[in-house]
């Protein structure tokens, strides 16, 4: 396709760039293009094919992570979201970390990577926690981790517990060369404490900032993904999760800024891509 051919161009024009500044070095680092590639997933590559008239089901497909993290959910539900992601090549599939050793072994040779929640869904547990649930999470086969915000340190004015928190995360997850993106529940938040907690993000070297768990009083509004993408620029990538029930939610939400759609409906936001009417109910995910 001629999107991989631009991307992976895009990669090695980038990488290149970087090598070029390591002097004195014989050796390319064997982390060099893989964090090129998590910073280029992080940004907006691939939206303007999807909110083209042209986008197939794929081309939507590509920037959803399909999602099921309820409690309840069985290793036939698993089973059946894995498949999904492989029949439609979604981004990813979302599954709680019980989940993730599992969901590899179903995804394996797929192409489609596993993400995981991390301090979920309260994100009241502890840094050294969060980092080491990262961590287990990543050696079970996780390659993308969503962790949630301390909310009460947010609230309480305490931004720099709230960064800390953030960036023990972020390098359990880079020292993995892998995508870290931070949920910070829009829907318990003032615009002031999204701004904070965006900065907090971005200060501590995430790769997303993301509206929500799904299992608050709320999910992501264009509103929300408009004032978090002001307040990260281009530097990070923008989820929406939480309350996406079709492809018009889907597409207001990227044209407000997101790069990517945490939804448990991905398979009906691609069949209504396609033209195919779905009679599939949305959760609050």
């Amino acid at each position: 396709m001629q999107q991989n051919g631009n991307y992976d161009q895009l990669i090695d024009q980038i990488t290149n760039m970087v090598l070029a500044k390591l002097t004195g070095e014989e050796d390319c680092p064997t982390f060099c293009r893989a964090d090129v590639e998590r910073i280029v997933d992080a940004g907006a590559e691939r939206i303007g094919i999807v909110l083209g008239e042209t986008a197939t089901a794929h081309d939507w497909a590509s920037l959803i992570d399909h999602t099921l993290l309820k409690p309840e959910a069985s290793e036939s539900d698993i089973k059946k979201l894995c498949s999904e992601a492989a029949e439609f090549g979604f981004a990813s599939v979302c599954v709680n970390p019980g989940w993730v050793k599992r969901a590899a072994e179903f995804l394996k040779g797929t192409g489609v990577p596993v993400c995981t929640v991390i301090g979920f869904p309260l994100g009241a547990t502890l840094p050294d926690v969060k980092a080491y649930e990262a961590r287990r999470a990543i050696f079970n086969g996780a390659e993308e981790v969503d962790m949630v915000i301390n909310i009460g340190a947010l609230k309480s004015g305490d931004d720099c517990l709230v960064e800390d928190d953030i960036r023990a995360v972020v390098e359990a997850a880079h020292e993995n060369h892998i995508l870290c993106k931070v949920i910070i529940e829009t829907a318990l938040l003032t615009d002031d404490e999204k701004v904070r907690a965006c900065l907090a993000a971005k200060n501590a070297g995430a790769d997303f900032v993301k509206t929500s768990t799904g299992f608050a009083k709320g999910g992501a509004t264009a509103d929300d993904i408009s004032l978090m993408r002001r307040t990260v620029g281009s530097a990070l990538g923008v989820k929406a999760s939480g309350g996406v029930k079709g492809i018009e939610d889907a597409r207001a939400m990227f044209e407000a800024g997101a790069t990517r759609i945490g939804a448990s409906v991905g398979v009906k936001i691609a069949q209504e891509a396609s033209g195919i009417k779905s009679t599939i109910v949305a959760g609050n995910y």
